[in-house]
């Protein structure tokens, strides 16, 4: 409902409805009586057709507000004439623009509150497109390629270019981003190479200075740290990063930050997503560990975590067969990773 709030629609609602009823004052200019007049009596008593066609009538026209404020929003922030405005000197447009977008804002989003009022990302024009593509390319050819180049580009521009072109029209269409399924498809998941340096993310916890000596008390620290962050993400208590505290950024990102693996394949890799995780992984001296994190569905504190992580490290037991050197295939290209 944001930048709305349900509770706000009730009382708008039940106000609308008692104002109405009780008080004898129309606010629908006769719609209400317009929509009283449809309500079939076999399912509305009499006594009650005022209170069920007022009520009808205000969470019709919430619902309109509330729609009308998300495509209000998405109309302003497809405005980009900001980012070439002087800061100290914008224009009248952008001024006028800058006060509608905080009226217009709400007050406390969470995570995912404005990804119904982000506009749909557009399609570049065609020879715009060719245009770029021969500039940023003129550089690294010389004259004789660049030639033939243009020529290629200049053929594709008037042949298979525009149908290609339609087709990214109309699935801009039926999706608020044309790009992203398909780049995940067929560039993210398709890639052969190793993902430990070229995708994957890790994190390391002497910043500014080290928190402990111990090795169990730090990393029993950064386990709390993520899992921490992964509660805020879940809650969305976190607030979605905004440009100049106006325009909002694309939060979908973070749905998959966490409980998510990337299965190898032969031909391409397999995103599997779960609900809910509470056990992280843990090696050492070529074991791997289950580390539950959660007991009674309460999270462990950073000590509890750190006694558990203190017990892997004093393990002397023997590594099984084959155990202690497979984190080495997910370092290598994915079809070999695949077949193993």
């Amino acid at each position: 409902m944001y930048p709305s709030h349900p509770l706000r629609g009730i009382v708008i609602i039940s106000g609308i409805t008692y104002v109405y009823t009780y008080k004898k004052v129309d606010v629908s200019f006769g719609a209400v009586s317009f929509i009283r007049n449809l309500l079939p009596r076999r399912y509305v008593p009499q006594h009650r057709a005022d209170i069920v066609a007022a009520t009808l009538f205000a969470t019709f026209s919430w619902f309109s507000m509330v729609a009308l404020r998300k495509y209000s929003l998405q109309a302003l922030y497809s405005y980009h004439g900001w980012m070439y405005d002087s800061f100290n000197k914008p224009s009248l447009k952008s001024k006028v623009w800058t006060v509608l977008t905080k009226v217009l804002n709400g007050g406390t989003p969470k995570l995912y509150s404005y990804q119904n009022s982000l506009p749909f990302l557009p399609v570049p024009d065609l020879k715009d497109t060719v245009r770029r593509y021969l500039r940023s390319v003129r550089p690294l050819l010389d004259d004789e390629t660049y030639k033939r180049i243009e020529r290629e580009a200049v053929e594709f521009q008037n042949g298979i270019g525009r149908r290609l072109q339609r087709y990214l029209v109309f699935k801009s269409w039926i999706s608020s981003n044309y790009v992203s399924d398909w780049w995940e498809e067929y560039v993210y998941l398709r890639g052969r190479s190793p993902i430990m340096v070229n995708s994957n993310f890790y994190a390391l916890d002497p910043i500014f200075k080290l928190s402990s000596d111990v090795q169990a008390a730090r990393a029993a620290n950064c386990v709390a740290a993520a899992f921490s962050y992964r509660r805020d993400l879940a809650n969305e208590t976190l607030r979605p990063i905004m440009v100049q505290n106006l325009v909002p950024l694309c939060s979908r990102q973070y749905e998959r930050q966490f409980n998510t693996t990337r299965v190898p394949g032969e031909v391409t890799d397999t995103l599997v997503h779960y609900k809910d995780s509470k056990h992280i992984a843990v090696y050492s001296k070529g074991k791997w560990y289950k580390l539950y994190t959660y007991y009674n569905s309460q999270m462990l504190n950073p000590k509890e975590l750190e006694t558990q992580i203190q017990k892997i490290l004093d393990d002397e037991s023997s590594a099984s067969k084959g155990e202690k050197y497979l984190a080495s295939l997910t370092a290598g290209d994915r079809v070999p990773w695949a077949q193993a």
